[in-house]
């Protein structure tokens, strides 16, 4: 299949295959004596597998990792589950991160009377250096 078709089968943009190709998480497909890329099932599955780790917030080196064990062909569900138990850490870590700026916004949002005048408490505390450590 052209790249068109690939990235209308796995809703991947071109632009992206491309770049995945780049940094070598996609192989280079064989090319038609006119230049044209031709990717085959194999392509098609890494591709699919590169899109749902990162629909799972995989980073690409993650992914790469996976991919690595994966083309390796020697890995056991013990390497692929600390990969995901530490992915799984760093999700957390986000959700707490983002639990805090969520307090902090509602904070400073509920100091705001959402009058008409021009001062505003939102925009002092942005301004504001001592809030910043």
């Amino acid at each position: 299949m052209k790249i068109g078709q690939l990235s209308e089968r796995t809703d991947c943009k071109i632009e992206t295959i491309r770049y995945y190709e780049r940094i070598a998480l996609l192989p280079e497909p064989e090319r038609t004596e006119s230049g044209y890329r031709i990717y085959d099932e194999s392509h098609l599955k890494r591709l699919v597998f590169i899109r749902r780790s990162r629909e799972l917030g995989f980073t690409i080196e993650e992914i790469r990792t996976l991919l690595d064990l994966v083309d390796g062909g020697d890995y056991t569900c013990c390497d692929v589950k600390k990969i995901t138990l530490k992915h799984v850490q760093s999700v957390q870590e986000k959700i707490e991160d983002l639990k805090k700026l969520e307090k902090t916004l509602s904070k400073i949002a509920s100091q705001c009377s959402g009058d008409s005048t021009p001062d505003c408490p939102i925009i002092d505390s942005l301004f504001d250096s001592q809030k910043i450590r």
